[in-house]
């Protein structure tokens, strides 16, 4: 179902990394530049000539857009299983799914690359899905350096967060990272959605700011009934709408492959479909795609 966009901002593609599915160098990532169609508020030409040859442009004063850093988290365990066989997203025993060495290696992978391209330092703030897949995605890529004992700031993330054998991160000289709801994939029905209360996760990632978050338990889950398509793109539309509201330009998200498509399904439909295809079509594990809000209101 496509839906219309209740609120008149504009989403671009900007130069986007291809997605971290194998142990690649971070030489494999390719950006590639895109161009989108004129909407009724872009500056307007004043010869058949001129509008042929900026069909596919767009012009808009900087302090009216805002740069998004979607990254879906690395492959986790539930992730292996329902490509098996689909069923296994209704075991219990994949609740709060955690990383796989693979999706290690992808977080890995991901932050070499935005090390590597400078985006690291770019970013103002990170919101990140509040479950253990998300939130050790975060840590990895877009945190600090191995955490050592006598560094007198929090952790990021603690050693061994789900069984992962993997150092402590530091939080020192990181952007601030922020657990929200809003981000959160489809809810109900599969237990590889449903988080852990916020008590368990504050030892385990001291220094994510859980404080937006206004139930210790996982209220929001059911065990019976699954979240709608329709009720995700409205809770993603909320969510762009919050993103908006925020005072930082460069913001990074890391979510959910489900939730993503969804939100940005209301986007793209005044572009070519090549970019609307860009905007909308599901992420890879620990793909990253960066796109621009633009306030034409």
């Amino acid at each position: 179902m496509t839906f219309s966009t209740p609120f008149p901002h504009l989403l671009i593609p900007t130069p986007i990394s291809k997605p971290a599915t194998t142990a690649a160098s971070p030489s494999s990532y390719s950006p590639l530049i895109h161009q989108i169609r004129p909407s009724s508020s872009v500056l307007r030409c004043s010869s058949i000539s001129d509008m042929d040859a900026t069909a596919g442009q767009g012009l808009y004063p900087l302090h009216r857009c805002k740069t998004i850093h979607l990254v879906r988290h690395a492959q986790g365990i539930h992730n292996v299983a329902g490509e098996k066989d689909h069923s296994a997203y209704l075991s219990q025993e994949l609740f709060d799914a955690h990383l796989t060495p693979l999706g290690w290696q992808q977080v890995d992978n991901l932050r070499k690359h935005v090390q590597a391209c400078g985006l690291l330092k770019k970013i103002e703030l990170v919101v990140v899905s509040p479950l253990l897949r998300t939130m050790q995605t975060a840590s990895g890529v877009f945190g600090g350096e191995s955490y050592k004992d006598g560094i007198d700031v929090n952790p990021l993330m603690v050693a061994n967060v789900g069984n992962s054998e993997r150092p402590a991160i530091s939080s020192l000289n990181c952007t601030p990272f922020l657990a929200l709801e809003l981000c959160r994939e489809h809810l109900g029905v599969h237990p590889c959605d449903k988080r852990r209360s916020i008590h368990e996760y504050r030892p385990l990632f001291p220094a994510i700011d859980f404080s937006l978050i206004e139930s210790d338990d996982d209220v929001l889950w059911t065990a019976d009934v699954r979240e709608k398509d329709e009720d995700v793109a409205s809770r993603g539309m909320k969510f762009m709408n919050w993103l908006w509201t925020r005072k930082e330009k460069e913001i990074a998200v890391v979510s959910h492959s489900g939730f993503m498509f969804h939100a940005l399904s209301a986007f793209g439909n005044d572009c070519h479909p090549l970019v609307k295809s860009e905007i909308c079509k599901h992420f890879a594990n620990c793909e990253l795609r960066s796109m621009v809000i633009v306030d034409r209101g």
